[in-house]
């Protein structure tokens, strides 16, 4: 590995260690709009090939991987079914207002919805728990990870951490297939 990938930089990670060290956690949430309760993007330390490394890792719910796998098929029939087929881009209006979705926008979202719900209840996709490791990442090795637990917390992280470095990290192979959770109905039951 070259040292132009600042992630193996004895420099960069002797900084990591100490913003560690001064946070007393194992790892440092990079910040990212897509971090939530169920997608959590972080470096730790640890090693690959005998030498000290940063890991870039995106860890999230096996409930969120399952849903972006749905999407992406539906997505998929759907560019089959409707010729000029793009993905649907929600715009806000000068005053922050959603715009309106045209004609055909609305029925391919119509098309995908129902798609989605048919899949989720034959439980056409199956997903189960992975870790993928990128060793060509452009910061350290990247790690792609999904478990299935409810949350990302940070009790999820630091276990995930110390299995992962302790090369104790077992994964579940059972296929899960996951229902979309609507809120309205929830309470009606």
């Amino acid at each position: 590995m070259s040292l132009t990938n600042p992630g193996f930089d004895p420099e960069t990670i002797t900084q990591l260690k100490k913003e560690l060290q001064e946070s007393g956690m194992s790892f440092k949430i990079i910040p990212d709009e897509e971090n939530s309760e169920e997608y959590v993007n972080f470096y730790f330390l640890g090693t690959y090939e005998g030498k000290e490394v940063i890991f870039d890792t995106a860890l999230y719910t096996l409930r969120l991987h399952h849903a972006s796998e749905v999407y992406e098929l539906a997505e998929h029939e759907a560019a089959k079914k409707f010729p000029n087929f793009k993905a649907i881009s929600y715009e806000e209006d000068e005053n922050g207002n959603m715009k309106p979705l045209t004609p055909e926008e609305e029925e391919i979202g119509w098309f995908i919805t129902e798609l989605i719900m048919e899949m989720e209840e034959e439980e056409t996709v199956k997903v189960q728990e992975f870790l993928d490791i990128d060793t060509h990442h452009d910061y350290g090795i990247g790690l792609d990870v999904s478990l299935n637990v409810d949350e990302i917390e940070e009790d999820v992280i630091v276990k995930f951490i110390q299995e992962f470095n302790d090369d104790t990290l077992t994964l579940d192979d059972t296929l899960y297939s996951f229902m979309t959770e609507d809120e309205d109905f929830e309470d009606e039951g």
